[in-house]
């Protein structure tokens, strides 16, 4: 047996899971100077036929993982035409499941992958919301894609931490009497921002079980120069905000009293998925109108 052997990975993904599995079990061979070579998203007959014409050439061991039945019916066949050895690591373990869950796998290639970069896209999503938490860096709003303002206790980082989760790099800032907004915040697209309002009544409540909860000790210098939880300076909170909103009519505007978290987040999603399909309607005309004039 060559000592220069190469193994061939064919996948319908990026093959990664092939190559990882290959190289533990190789482990057990260590002895053995082996080459590795990975063909990527696999889809059809003739690139099965080209990678088996090489493979032959050598006896090269072909190792793959292939979600559809025909194309791994296939690469069998081409197998035993060719005299290659094959390994499928893929096609025992569905066929198995398919007997115990009593259904059909759904053949669709790169689901590994699709899953792997939805995780990856949520973990940026929090890492982004983190750090645009409470207005603490007000850079790189245009990669945002939600810019929630509101007053204290209206649940700005409870929301924007949910809504993070779920794949959304979310900006909140704290809308603070005395305190100008941030000029970033003007020149972000108006598109993706949302204003959070809360009934006076429902605010005093939250107020005062905070200030049971930490006493006044543990509040901003901004939040001790008056009563936190009396009516008089919640109702200023709450004017001064609906004073910012009314000068900025094209930011839609929630009022969050007695809302659960996840039924305010399903409302501000649908809101920014909406006025996104809106300007994407807007955008394409736009560009027939323009394409029809040249």
């Amino acid at each position: 047996m060559n000592r220069d052997l190469k193994i061939i990975i064919i996948s319908d993904g990026t093959g990664e899971t092939a190559s990882l599995m290959t190289k533990a079990a190789m482990l057990q061979f260590s002895d053995k100077d082996i080459f590795f070579t990975r063909y990527k998203n696999i889809r059809t007959r003739s690139q099965i036929d080209a990678i088996f014409q090489d493979a032959a050439l050598r006896c090269d061991l072909v190792v793959y993982t292939i979600v559809s039945p025909e194309l791994r019916s296939y690469i069998s066949e081409s197998a035993e035409k060719s005299n290659v050895p094959v390994i499928d690591l893929l096609g025992p373990i569905l066929n198995a499941m398919a007997m115990f869950f009593e259904m059909q796998p759904k053949a669709k290639p790169g689901i590994f992958h699709e899953v792997n970069d939805k995780y990856f896209r949520r973990i940026a999503a929090m890492e982004y919301t983190i750090k645009h938490d409470d207005g603490k860096d007000v850079s790189g709003l245009q990669q945002a894609d939600m810019i929630i303002l509101g007053i204290s206790r209206t649940s700005k980082t409870p929301l924007s931490m949910f809504l993070s989760h779920q794949g959304y790099k979310v900006c909140n800032i704290p809308i603070v009497r005395n305190i100008p907004i941030p000029d970033e915040v003007f020149q972000a697209n108006p598109n993706k921002i949302v204003g959070l309002t809360i009934q006076a009544d429902t605010l005093r409540e939250i107020r005062q079980a905070r200030l049971e909860r930490l006493g006044t000790d543990g509040f901003a210098p901004v939040q001790r120069t008056e009563n936190y939880a009396s009516l008089e300076s919640i109702a200023a909170d709450i004017e001064y905000a609906n004073s910012i909103f009314r000068k900025n009519k094209r930011w839609p505007i929630i009022d969050v009293s007695g809302k659960a978290l996840e039924e305010t987040a399903t409302e501000i999603v649908k809101i920014i998925n909406t006025r996104k399909k809106i300007a994407k309607r807007k955008q394409d005309e736009s560009a027939q109108k323009q394409k029809a004039k040249n």
